[in-house]
């Protein structure tokens, strides 16, 4: 098939099919920056070296999961705001769809005992996930005493119930004084082709406008539904995982939609699914309000982290030389550590333990810290569970 235009462009279809099926074994979140690094700049070129490197810089500095977020950056550098599209949506579709498929079995048959004992053994293998992201998050980020203060004082603060909204703007306020100094600038490139993105994230931003206006008129619950997620998507700086602390809060602890254990369900649902660990959404809207909310969710999660994509890629050269913006942004980084380390002892305490899950968990950190790709840890975790739980 003639992919490609008279005038050299890829067509949409192509990046399209190409994420699409790249979406389709996008297990393990992040890591998965390395595969499409390899497809857009090694084997198609369409991304030189230091472009790639700049849009891993943009999408770990604005927040989201950082993966699809990639996959929507080599869409707009080759086709602007329709490419964007369609490579975000194409990475993340397989995600939606199974997890969709999952959320309907689970209310189906997640009341027998052979499901039960099935997700007894992945809450503790999500125990182990998150520990794990709080470790392997908080090495990267910790560098000094201020960041290991903020951490601390972030996980007492959302233990105190304080909103995780409040504690990260009081975080970033918190980094741009305790952070003086430290910041540097980077250098600038000239990039005009960039700069039409500066005008791209109105499109999102009228399509969400309309959107929850609709919700808003036909719907208070799905209205409700979609202001959360949007609002958890907008301030889940430092990945997919970022957005697990935020998730629990206004869904389990706030408004009581699921409990603890059924949130955690959805996890471990959201992992054995390729794609970003924020399609937890989809489950949360499934459970919740039906099919419709999972249509409502799931575009609700990912849309904000779009659109600052879609503005970042032209102010970016500039906002990485803001003194402010990086001591912010350091300050949500260490916040984020101790939300996570929150949501650990959170689910920890959730969990019924005995020696055999002690033994599980223990493993299933074991592997992770040993890079053992997370689906086969998960698949593991679940035979066992189904024959000792």
């Amino acid at each position: 098939m003639d992919y490609e235009t008279n005038k050299g462009q890829i067509r949409l279809g192509r990046l399209f099919l190409s994420f699409l099926r790249l979406g389709t074994t996008a297990f393990g979140g992040p890591t998965m920056v390395a595969y499409i690094k390899e497809m857009s700049v090694n084997k198609y070129s369409w991304l030189n070296d230091d472009e790639f490197k700049d849009g891993v810089a943009l999408c770990q500095s604005i927040p989201g999961a950082t993966a699809i977020q990639m996959a929507g950056y080599v869409g707009l550098m080759k086709r602007g705001l329709p490419g964007a599209v369609a490579t975000f949506s194409g990475f993340g579709l397989p995600a939606f769809v199974f997890i969709l498929f999952l959320s309907c079995l689970y209310t189906i048959f997640g009341s027998l005992p052979l499901v039960t004992s099935l997700f007894n053994g992945l809450q503790v293998i999500v125990v182990a996930i998150v520990a794990n992201a709080t470790y392997t998050f908080g090495r990267d980020t910790m560098k000094g005493y201020r960041d290991i203060i903020i951490a601390l004082l972030s996980a007492c603060a959302f233990w105190l119930g304080i909103s995780p909204f409040c504690v990260i703007i009081g975080a970033a306020l918190t980094g741009m004084a305790i952070y003086r100094g430290q910041s540097h600038l980077l250098p600038i490139k000239k990039d005009g082709q960039k700069n039409r993105s500066l005008f791209l994230f109105l499109f999102p931003v009228v399509f969400t406008v309309v959107g929850i206006i609709i919700l808003f008129t036909i719907n208070k619950r799905l209205f409700e539904l979609a202001l959360l997620m949007l609002k958890i998507d907008l301030f889940a700086f430092g990945g997919g995982f970022a957005s697990l602390p935020l998730m629990l809060q206004e869904v389990v602890h706030v408004r009581g939609w699921l409990d603890n254990r059924t949130f955690m369900d959805g996890i471990a649902l959201g992992q054995v699914t390729p794609g970003p660990i924020v399609i937890t959404a989809t489950f949360v809207g499934f459970i919740t309000n039906g099919l419709a909310g999972a249509f409502v969710a799931t575009p609700a999660i990912f849309i904000p982290s779009f659109t600052l994509l879609l503005l970042g890629a032209g102010i970016f050269n500039r906002l990485k030389n803001s003194v402010i913006f990086q001591n912010a942004t350091k300050g949500i980084f260490a916040s984020f550590v101790g939300l996570l380390l929150f949501v650990t002892f959170k689910f920890a305490f959730a969990v019924h333990w005995n020696m055999i899950k002690v033994v599980i968990c223990t493993c299933a950190i074991i592997a992770l810290l040993k890079k053992i790709d997370i689906i086969y840890i998960v698949l593991a975790g679940a035979l066992i569970s189904i024959f000792l739980l």
